[in-house]
């Protein structure tokens, strides 16, 4: 069994990596949509698939994030013996 301080810091550089992994994309959709931006038909439906997969990885990022504390507080309960 591990000790509750070692699953609060994986825990916490999981969160890092997801929210830093979700930036990276998003920049990288922004330089890619800034370089087709003066071409007309491939400009639009790039910002149309941009902003869909922006609202997809976001949705995506909230829901580990929200499993990883859930993981967090199941291990805190183990080891601190809490019934909330």
């Amino acid at each position: 069994m591990s000790s509750y301080r070692d699953v609060q810091s994986a825990v916490r550089v999981e969160k890092f990596r997801i929210w830093f992994a979700w930036l990276s994309g998003n920049i990288i959709m922004l330089l890619i949509a800034g370089g087709t931006r003066n071409i007309n038909v491939v400009s639009t439906i790039t910002q149309i698939l941009f902003t869909a997969s922006f609202f997809l990885l976001t949705f995506v990022a909230i829901r580990m994030t929200n499993a990883l504390d859930r993981k967090a507080l199941a291990a805190r309960r183990e080891v601190l013996g809490d019934d909330l």
